[in-house]
C-alpha cells in the first residue's frame, strides 16, 4: 500500500475527540468492565458512538500502516477500534491483502485487539475474509482459540462468522465450537452461542440441532441460551430442560 504522508494517525485522534462525550466515555467504563480484575481492566473511553467512529475512518480510509499502528498502540480504546475498522476498509481494495492480514493478525498477537466490539467489528472482515477469499489455512484460528488468552480466542471464532455467512461454509465453525463449547469464560460462551444461533438461521436449523444433541446436557447455560434463541418453544424448551433450565 503507497504511503499517504498527508494522513496522520494524530488527525483521526483529534477528529475522534472532536465528537467526544464525556458521559458516554463514563458509561462505557462501567459497560465494558474495565475495573480492577474483569475483562477490560485499564480501557480508556472518549465517548465516542460506533457510527461517528465509522464516519471518521472513511474520511481517513487510506491511512498508511505505519500510521494505523500507532492508534493500535495507543491506551484508548476508541483509536484501537477505528484502527481495525480503517483495516476492514482497506483491506478489499489493497494490492496487497496478505500484508493487511499479516498486520492484523500482529496486533492480535500482541494484545491491541483487545475488548469484544473490536474483535466483533473487525476479525470477520479481515482474519475471515483474507482465508476464506485465499483458502488460506485456517489451523491459524485453531491456533487463537486455543490460547489462554480471551481476546485471541474470540478473535478465532469469529473469524470464523466470515465463512458461512459469505461462503456458506460452517464447518470451521463448529469445528471451533466443539473446541471452545465448555470454555469457562462467559465472553466465549456468548461468541460459541452466537455463531451455533447463526448457523442455524443462516445455513440449516439440523446443523445446530444436531450440535445440541451431544452438547445441550452439558454446555454452559450461556451458550446454550443464546443458542436456542430462534428455535421454536417447543423445541427451545426441550434443549433447555436437557440442561435443567
Amino acid at each position: 500500500m503507497p504511503y499517504n504522508g498527508n494522513m496522520k494517525a494524530s488527525q483521526v485522534m483529534a477528529a475522534l475527540e472532536a465528537v467526544a462525550d464525556p458521559l458516554r466515555a463514563s458509561h462505557s467504563q462501567r459497560f465494558f468492565k474495565t475495573g480492577i480484575g474483569e475483562y477490560g481492566e485499564g480501557d480508556v473511553f472518549l465517548g465516542v458512538t460506533v457510527p461517528a467512529i465509522r464516519l471518521v475512518c472513511k474520511q481517513y480510509k487510506d491511512l498508511p500502516l505505519p500510521e494505523v499502528q500507532k492508534l493500535f498502540d495507543s491506551d484508548i480504546h476508541e483509536h484501537r477500534l477505528a484502527a481495525g475498522l480503517l483495516l476492514t476498509y482497506q483491506y478489499p481494495k489493497s494490492a496487497d491483502k496478505k500484508a493487511i492480514y499479516d498486520f492484523y493478525l500482529h496486533n492480535v498477537l500482541a494484545g491491541r485487539i483487545n475488548n469484544w466490539d473490536i474483535v466483533d467489528t473487525t476479525a470477520p472482515g479481515v482474519m475471515g475474509r483474507y482465508l476464506g477469499e485465499t483458502d488460506g489455512d485456517r489451523e491459524i484460528l485453531f491456533k487463537l482459540a486455543r490460547s489462554d488468552n480471551l481476546w485471541q480466542k474470540r478473535v478465532g471464532i469469529m473469524s470464523s462468522f466470515y465463512f458461512f455467512v459469505k461462503g456458506d461454509d460452517p464447518t470451521t465453525t463448529l469445528e471451533l465450537c466443539e473446541l471452545l463449547v465448555n470454555d469457562k469464560h462467559d465472553l466465549i460462551q456468548k461468541a460459541v452461542g452466537w455463531m451455533l444461533r447463526e448457523i442455524g438461521k443462516r445455513v440449516d436449523t439440523k446443523l445446530l440441532t444436531d450440535f445440541l444433541d451431544r452438547h445441550a446436557a452439558t454446555m454452559p447455560r450461556t451458550a446454550l441460551r443464546y443458542a436456542v434463541e430462534h428455535l421454536s418453544s417447543a423445541t427451545k424448551k426441550f434443549y433447555m430442560s436437557a440442561r435443567g433450565i
